[in-house]
């Protein structure tokens, strides 16, 4: 190697280190808005548990936390954490604070947690940087990582704060990606059992790791469908999933699901075939060829049925557990809508918008497609016209056909819901940096260089074997393709000849390969530097208004923590609204310590964690029937939720309200999917009809019906609503987010009184009152003969007891409830 080609490569690594740097270094700085705007805080509800957890953990240590159970959680039931958490989250948070505390940086583990997601976008990059350098180019892999550290679509999920597990798992899952592919690429033991190592990391982190050990193994299904078996697909795939079955069983929260759920016996069964196809491929050299097809399609035959039949006997027995409600969900929109009410609840259930793929993506979503073009034009033109599709196939580079595979599956998940935009980001990054990277390669390129390159290659290829092949393409052409095949039209008229011959397939062939080798040649005239300079500011300019499109997004609308609301003054001057943490201040405040609060289950987490009281529901939605008693509660009128609230013992109920600044997240808006899941456990008492109104609308207003009027949920947000007025010119009892008068402005409560309201009436709290063994009734007036009415409490009539029932064998008393009074 020479001194100028050392100092090429040097210059090389240099640049791209420090453009990796500079793009963490981004990445990190456009997380950190709610920082800078609002405080060093926690944002949403499931960070507020996996806090909650690390911070437990770090003070009790590892095993105590994995053997912790949780009172606070699920009142009266509790929560064992350690085998109902993924903990990687936590103890990554945990070993981070526990290297800055040994190396005397002290600070303290909030802090650490709300740092740790724009930390770990910079080491996203990175692996994406690896991952798009494997599959393309290093310069397609700056890209890749350039456009993942801002993108929106990963931004929302890694802002300062957001403490959640995708937070890590999409660096697992780039990375766990990027070394399978160098595994499959060298056939290394080692690169699959870091692979593994990584797939391990990933399951201890989230739960989507179901993803990735299905989608390698469908990597490996169309590879061997497509007869590209290698012994490095043997050693890759065989290691890795014998140390990622082993490993992943190591996480108490997943324990043997690896080998009892259905959701992962498709990698089981690429397992169990490649066995067989690395057996055929033993045995056919040693055998006749008619001994080897009888063998191949017998045995496969046979040992597939057999499969089958074992799988639906094991199902049947109850060793391998069916599909879960989540899997039917994702292939079918509305089975969770039906099935399970509860899971369609959640706003990040519903399918994506065609909005949110560019509001997400922005101008990536346009090249994806032409990075995955590309891709597939590597993988099905690389010297097609030469020997067609049987050497083509042998030929073809197996990687690009996983992240075809990868960028396929995750566009379909990711509209089926708006969750998993997150596991297609990466992909989109990826294609994306293929498609720009490709696309500057062609354009930038100097008219010297790209001569020289093209003398050079025309040279190598005359040295090639495959190309003198192709010399002799027309004596192996059959003679119903015409020889001057140069559009369409004459493909599917060489295609209708060559049917009546029998050789249909090979003018097909023949007719794309041809095109495709007519579309290369068009690049390769090359195109004028005007042309190549208007195209490449166009780019530039693209990719500019990605950037200030992603710091925009992350601006206003990823970095508003949900415990804090902003709004505007008629000035412009910023307005913040902290009722959330003005209600919790109050409840761990005033509250006694064991009081236990009734909500609806999105603020467990919360109540938890800033109040630390006693919740009965929380965002874990483990146990469907527990939600379902408190749906009920919420859906009843008042007298009859006073009854459920003494069985579950609660003190408080809280409820949001959005009625007076106009937020739309309150629990009158969830209130239908209250409803839905308490008919789900409760249909003889709660119908979801009875809550509409005579037009079968979902209405608070005049029109609202009287089951609606005088439920639980009603009465508490509209309690002492139809006092206040909103604005000058409307009248009392005006809902702004609704629009309308609520339909009752006289709520009167008998079972529970009001406890404290934010100052937004944001954070409504009520007390459940402790009523008297014999609850008092309103008077009534007794008229006595002889004497003046007299005013009787109908609390002192006593019951008498009626001993002409004393009736039968059984000689049992009946207390009737009938009132008597003397005579005068």
């Amino acid at each position: 190697m020479t001194s100028k080609t050392t100092s090429r490569v040097g210059a090389t690594t240099l640049l791209t280190i420090v453009v990796l740097a500079l793009a963490w270094l981004v990445g990190f700085a456009s997380r950190l808005f709610a920082i800078v705007r609002f405080e060093s805080i926690i944002h949403e509800f499931d960070p507020w548990f996996n806090y909650r957890a690390t911070h437990h953990m770090v003070q009790h240590g590892f095993y105590k936390f994995l053997n912790w159970f949780d009172e606070r959680a699920w009142y009266p039931l509790g929560r064992i954490v350690g085998g109902t958490v993924y903990p990687g989250l936590m103890v990554t948070s945990g070993l981070i604070h526990w290297i800055l505390d040994s190396l005397n940086f002290h600070v303290h583990i909030r802090e650490v947690c709300v740092f740790l997601a724009p930390t770990f976008s910079g080491l996203t990059a990175i692996a994406t940087y690896f991952l798009t350098k494997e599959l393309w180019s290093p310069g397609a892999g700056l890209f890749a990582a350039c456009f993942i550290a801002i993108s929106p679509g990963y931004t929302s999920r890694s802002v300062a704060g957001s403490y959640d597990n995708e937070g890590i798992a999409i660096f697992a899952l780039q990375f766990t990606y990027f070394l399978w592919v160098k595994s499959l690429k060298t056939g290394s033991i080692m690169w699959a059992s870091m692979c593994a190592l990584s797939y391990f990391y990933m399951v201890s982190a989230w739960g989507g790791y179901v993803f990735i050990i299905n989608l390698i193994p469908l990597h490996a299904l169309a590879l061997i469908i497509m007869g590209r078996y290698s012994s490095r697909l043997f050693v890759s795939y065989t290691s890795f999933y014998c140390l990622a079955t082993i490993l992943s069983m190591q996480v108490p929260f997943v324990g043997f699901q690896p080998v009892r759920t259905s959701e992962h016996m498709p990698a089981f069964g690429v397992f169990g075939l490649l066995q067989i196809v690395a057996l055929m491929h033993y045995a056919r050299n040693r055998i006749t060829r008619q001994q080897f097809m009888t063998l191949f399609v017998g045995g496969l035959t046979i040992l597939g049925g057999l499969a089958v039949v074992v799988y639906f006997a094991l199902v049947w027995g109850g060793y391998v557990a069916p599909f879960s409600g989540r899997f039917y969900s994702l292939w079918d929109t509305g089975y969770a809508k039906i099935h399970i009410p509860i899971i369609a609840s959640v706003s990040e259930h519903q399918p994506t918008t065609w909005v949110s793929f560019f509001f997400d993506l922005h101008i990536t979503a346009a090249v994806f497609p032409v990075g995955l073009w590309y891709c597939i034009k590597k993988v099905n033109d690389e010297r097609v016209f030469s020997e067609f599709r049987l050497r083509f196939e042998r030929q073809a580079n197996n990687l690009f056909i996983s992240v075809i595979l990868y960028a396929v599956s995750a566009v379909y998940f990711a509209g089926v819901m708006v969750r998993l935009m997150l596991t297609l980001t990466p992909a989109v990054c990826v294609l994306a940096g293929i498609g720009f990277s490709y696309t500057f390669e062609k354009y930038l390129k100097d008219e010297e260089t790209k001569e020289r390159s093209s003398s050079t290659s025309s040279t190598a290829k005359d040295e090639k074997l495959y190309d003198k092949a192709a010399k002799n393409v027309k004596s192996r052409v059959p003679d119903c393709v015409n020889s001057n095949v140069s559009s369409p039209v004459s493909c599917v008229l060489s295609v209708r000849l060559c049917v009546v011959d029998g050789n249909s397939h090979y003018a097909f062939f023949f007719c794309v390969s041809f095109m495709f080798h007519n579309a290369n040649e068009g690049e390769e005239t090359g195109v004028s530097s005007n042309v190549r300079t208007i195209i490449s500011i166009i780019l530039v300019i693209f990719l500019l208004m990605f950037v200030v499109h992603a710091t925009y997004v992350t601006s206003n609308a990823y970095s508003h923590p949900s415990v804090v609301l902003q709004s505007s003054t008629s000035n412009g001057d910023r307005l913040i609204m902290d009722d959330f943490r003005e209600a919790y201040h109050w409840l761990r405040e005033n509250t006694a310590d064991d009081a236990r609060v009734m909500s609806w289950w999105d603020y467990g987490y919360q109540i938890a964690g800033m109040a630390n009281r006693t919740t009965l529901v929380d965002n874990n939605t483990w146990n469907n029937s527990h939600i379902a008693l408190v749906g009920k509660a919420m859906s009843s009128n008042e007298s009859a939720a006073y009854e459920i609230m003494t069985e579950l013992d609660v003190d408080y109920i809280l409820v949001i309200f959005g009625g007076v600044i106009g937020y739309s997240g309150d629990d009158i808006n969830k209130f239908l999917w209250m409803v839905r899941i308490a008919q789900g456990e409760h249909p003889k008492d709660i119908r979801e009809e009875n809550y509409f109104t005579a037009s079968g609308e979902y209405s608070t207003g005049a029109g609202a019906s009287e089951t609606m009027l005088n439920c639980l949920m009603y009465k508490m947000s509209y309690y002492r609503f139809g006092e206040t007025r909103v604005g000058y010119n409307q009248a009392g009892g005006f809902d702004r987010t609704r629009g309308y008068v609520i339909g009752k402005t006289d709520i009167k409560l008998e079972y529970i009184e009001e406890a404290y309201t934010t100052e937004n009436w944001l954070v409504r709290i009520y007390k459940r009152k402790k009523l008297p063994n014999r609850p008092t009734v309103k008077e009534a007036t007794i008229p006595i003969k002889g004497k003046k009415a007299t005013q009787v409490n109908k609390q002192d009539l006593t019951l008498t007891f009626n001993f002409n029932s004393l009736q039968g064998k059984n000689k049992k008393g009946v207390i009737r409830p009938t009132p008597t009074s003397a005579k005068a």
